[in-house]
């Protein structure tokens, strides 16, 4: 656990030498999606941008990031649900995961600058959780989505851990599987929490040399043929049981 408020030398550390670079980095590519967007309106340009843009981020925040499991990662189309610990989280998942895929995250974040500009105009879908209707018009965009061949990400507790442990996972993920009828893909982000915890703006990497990696792994796909939306609540327990499982492995 990083400490609460971070220390000063940690604060100017983050303030004017990591920050200044992650932010200029983030209106760059921001802007360069943006311009992109003017006649990719399929997304996968933008989606290339913001792949060079979290790997870059990643770079700027003073981690380094190490995936495991890529074999098992799907021939087919999937949903892929992660525990949420930070705002970092969301160039952690687009640094890390090799192929094209759409996210399905809150609609607050649509009101970021640049970030949000890039959501809105390269197909990712928001949710508004307290509007039951949109809520819905939302999950039909995801399961048209992933019919149309594109994986889809969800942050399953629907907001970041004010404390580093996993919370109550809502069922939207494993309704998506099921009413898709494709595998559902556990992911475990381990370390970024204590890289961007939820209480703080500043950056606190893990001291050198013996810097701790974040770490993003891969879990088994989950199956879904032969289930219907009923198993929902059954398949996100089973989805957050093995992401603990795999927090426990890497950590």
């Amino acid at each position: 656990m990083r400490p609460n408020p971070v220390p000063w030398p940690q604060r100017l550390y983050s303030n004017f030498i990591l920050a200044p670079p992650f932010l200029l980095t983030t209106v760059f590519f921001g802007s360069l999606a943006l311009i992109a967007s003017l006649w990719d309106k399929s997304g996968r340009l933008q989606h290339r941008i913001a792949r060079q843009w979290a790997r870059i981020s990643v770079f700027f925040s003073g981690s380094r990031l190490q995936v495991f499991g890529l074999e098992n990662i799907p021939a087919e189309t999937a949903v892929f649900a992660g525990n949420h610990t930070s705002y970092m989280d969301t160039p952690v998942v687009f640094a890390s995961l090799p192929f094209q895929f759409r996210i399905l995250a809150k609609k607050e974040l649509w009101g970021i600058p640049f970030i949000g500009w890039y959501l809105n105009h390269s197909g990712q879908i928001p949710i508004d959780t307290a509007n039951p209707r949109t809520t819905l018009s939302s999950f039909s965009k995801g399961v048209h989505t992933l019919r149309t061949g594109l994986n889809v990400f969800v942050f399953p507790e629907g907001g970041r851990t004010p404390d580093g442990e996993l919370q109550t996972f809502l069922n939207g993920a494993a309704f998506l599987a099921l009413r898709a009828q494709v595998p559902l893909v556990p992911i475990a982000l381990i370390g970024v929490y204590d890289l961007l915890p939820i209480h703080t703006r500043h950056f606190y990497p893990a001291p050198r040399p013996s810097r701790t990696p974040l770490k993003l792994a891969f879990g088994p796909p989950i199956p879904t043929a032969g289930r219907s939306p009923r198993d929902a609540e059954a398949l996100t327990e089973e989805l957050r049981q093995a992401i603990a499982q795999l927090i426990r492995q890497h950590s």
